[in-house]
This record gives C-alpha cells, structure tokens and sequence, in this order.
C-alpha cells in the first residue's frame, strides 16, 4: 500500500524544513532505513531515512523548497500502485512513467527564427540545419518563393563566415580558434586580432583558475540571512570593560579534577546580572518591549560548517555544575550534529567566546530577537599597582554589544559594572 513521506517534526519548536537534496530520484528504489532527503531547519541540517521500502513513485516537494512539519512531501509505494490520492489526479505505473514522459517530449525542431513572418524550408533543409547549429533565417532560399533547400544549406555552411588573412586562419586552426569570435576592426580578421584573442583567453583562463565559486551551505545561508536582518534592525553600539580574575581564577582553580570553564562562570554571574537589569534580557516586538522573567542564555559554538548558539534554558535557577554540564554536552552535540531545533531556540541572551583565538576586542553582532551580546575575550598580563607593589593581573576584556533601541548607554555601563563586580568577587553569588 503506497504511504506519504511527511516533512518530519525534529522539534518541539519546529513548524517547517527545507529540503536541501533528495538521496533517491523519483522511479527509484528506496529500503526502509536507506537515506531518502536531507532536510535543513534553523541552522541545522538532518539526513532523514526512510521509513517504509518501495518505488520512490513521486516527490511532491522539490529540493530547495520548504514544506510545512508534517506535511507529504513525497510517496512511496509499488510499482504498479494507484497514487493518485496523493498527487491529486490518475498517475500511471512507474514502469510506464519512463515511455510516456518520452512519448510527450516534443520532436526536436531545427533552430528556426521568424523575422516578419514563417521561415520556408524543407524538411530536408531543417534537418541538415539542426545538425549543423545553423539558423535558417541566415540562410538565404532559392526555391520556390524563396524555400530553403537542403542545397541552400549546404552552400551556406561551405562558405566562409569571416574573411582572414591567411596567416590569421593558420593560427587560429592551429589553436582551435573560431575566426568569427574574434575582434577586428571590421575588415579582414589579420594574425594581430587572433594572436590578441588567444592572449585574453588564457588571461580569462588563468584569472578563472585562482577563482572557484562554491555554493554556500544551508547553515552558512541562514547565518548570512540573519547577521543581514541584525545589522540592519539593531543599531548596535559596543562597550569594552577590563575585569580582574584573580579571584575568579583562584576559585577555578579550586574544583579539582572538576573542569569549570570560564565561560561557565559568566554564564552563571549573567543569569543573576540579567534579573537586576531586564531591559538587556528583553526583546522588541514592534514598539513594544517584551521583558522576559527568566534567563535562557545562548552560548555560541564554532562547527566546521558555521556557527551553531544552543541555549542553557533556565539558567537563572540551575547552579554552576548544572550549567557546565550542559554547556559541554550541548556543545559535543552542535560538533555532531545531534543538536535538536528546541536546543538552539528561546534565547534571551548570547555569549560568544573568541579568547582561545588570542582575540583582544571584538564586536559581536546581535542575536535577534534578542538586544544584547557578550563578547569574551583572552586573558592577558597586565601590570597593575597593588598595595603599593607593581604586580601582574590576569586581565579579561569583556565586549558588550546592545540594542540602543532599547538599552541606552547609562543603562549598558552600569550593567557591564554590575557584572565586572562579580566576576572580580565571585563569591558574592554565594550570598
């Protein structure tokens, strides 16, 4: 019995896919288990199997179309099998699907070209006509009321289309060069022209060779679509704010075997800063300012195709273990590709980190819906005065980009204060 393939619902949060390639072309034969499509949703990119063996008697969804979840994008079924409740009319077996579609293609025509009227020729003129590539209305018709004949086109091919020297037609044959393609002044093609005509290929050849056009990736699509629609929406200003870690690295230190990252750390030191300043966790909607009551906060992480933000959902209520844990899980996942649509939706906040790289300062763009970003740079060495002794402090610079729609300066430097506090204390989030 013929089933529908449905666009699968990867998600709790997912309402549509787009198919980026279909494994199996229609008439082919698909089991059970066999990659059937590729599907992109969000920035993630799933191959799909499929569920039931059988002809791939039709896909009714393309690649590179969406289709919403749930929906039939394709049928299955046997060879002989009556689908028309699915493609909504009669459909033939597959077997006979092949000589029908052959049967309604169009006889080839010769290149015909009407200029005031129908081109006559025989039948014998138009073949020979398609087999040389040659337009009939160049040809010039000695039959009756000027049809063209088989001789016609015969004469016409025979006759040399550009005038050359001799010289130029030696080089050009020599090289493969078709004496009409190249530019002269208007009277014979002279060894100059062809010799200059031979000198722009190979310099279009060679600048065509240092180039190479690849399509982008469906993930790499959706990122440039979206850091498009945040940098024209926002109007984005970046602040920069130095923190001393000494504390924070002592207590690092102090877990043990335990691996606590300092991405960690401010995940956690932001999910309490972002209750005391709602208008960085808000959104806008419109003109209105959407404040959210509880911290999802996302935390970029760099695959090999992009850039994938899984969010620490709750984060304001789970404590540092909790929030370690699943970063480094969410991160294993967005690596191999198992991360889930709800994993990567619901942000009300995103941290990127660019310190491993040895970066110093940087402007994240803004994760829309979101108003804010905070951009987490290497740790340097800086000589500080201490007690009245010169000393060297382990410095983090924090950037700190934000919506000014909705967060004014005043309000992005008292935050950034509040949170410099913390992370130079971190046992205050003890209290």
């Amino acid at each position: 019995m013929a089933k529908a393939v449905v666009m699968p619902k990867l998600g709790l949060t997912m309402t549509e896919g787009r198919i980026e390639k279909w494994f199996i072309g229609e008439g082919e034969a698909v089991a059970a288990g066999d990659k059937l499509f590729e599907v992109t949703t969000d920035k993630l990119t799933n191959e799909v199997e499929a569920a039931e063996s059988g002809i791939l008697r039709k896909i009714l969804v393309p690649a590179g179309e969406s289709a919403e979840c749930l929906k039939p994008i394709a049928v299955i079924g046997a060879a002989d099998e009556d689908i028309s409740e699915f493609v909504g009319g009669a459909a033939a077996p597959a077997a006979e699907e092949a000589p029908a579609a052959a049967a309604e293609k169009p006889a080839e025509k010769a290149p015909e070209k009407a200029v005031g009227g129908r081109v006559l020729a025989s039948p014998a003129a138009k073949k020979l006509a398609a087999e040389k590539g040659i337009d009939l209305s160049d040809v010039e018709g000695t039959g009756p009321k000027g049809r063209i004949t088989e001789e016609d086109v015969e004469r016409y091919a025979a006759q040399p289309k550009t005038k050359a020297s001799p010289m130029a037609e030696k080089i050009a044959e020599k090289n493969g060069v078709a004496l009409d393609s190249v530019a002269h002044d208007g009277g014979r093609v002279m060894k100059q022209d062809v010799m200059n005509h031979i000198a722009a290929s190979e310099a279009q050849d060679k600048a065509q060779a240092q180039e190479e056009r690849v399509a982008m990736s469906p993930m790499r699509r959706v990122i440039s679509q979206r850091m498009l629609q945040s940098w024209t929406a926002s109007p984005a200003v970046t602040y920069d704010i130095g923190v001393d870690i000494t504390n924070l690295k002592a207590l690092k230190g102090s877990f043990g075997d335990v691996k606590i990252t300092y991405t960690d750390f401010l995940v956690k030191i932001l999910s309490k800063v972002l209750l005391e300043f709602p208008l960085l966790n808000c959104s806008i909607d419109g003109n209105e300012l959407v404040y959210k009551r509880y911290v999802n906060i996302g935390v970029a992480v760099a695959v090999d195709s992009g850039l994938l933000v899984p969010v620490v959902k709750d984060a304001h209520i789970k404590g540092l273990a909790a929030i370690s844990s699943e970063i480094k899980s969410m991160a294993a996942d967005a690596r191999s590709n198992a991360l889930t649509p709800d994993k990567l939706s619901g942000g009300t906040f995103t941290v990127t980190n660019l310190g491993m790289y040895g970066i110093e300062s940087f402007s994240p763009i803004i994760n829309q819906p979101e108003v804010a970003i905070l951009g987490v740079n290497a740790i340097k060495e800086e000589l500080s005065l201490k007690n009245g002794e010169v000393v060297a402090v382990p410095m983090l610079k924090l950037s700190l980009t934000a919506d000014h729609r909705a967060v004014d300066g005043a309000v992005a430097a008292e935050f950034l204060r509040k949170l410099k506090q913390y992370a130079e204390n971190p046992y205050q989030l003890l209290l």
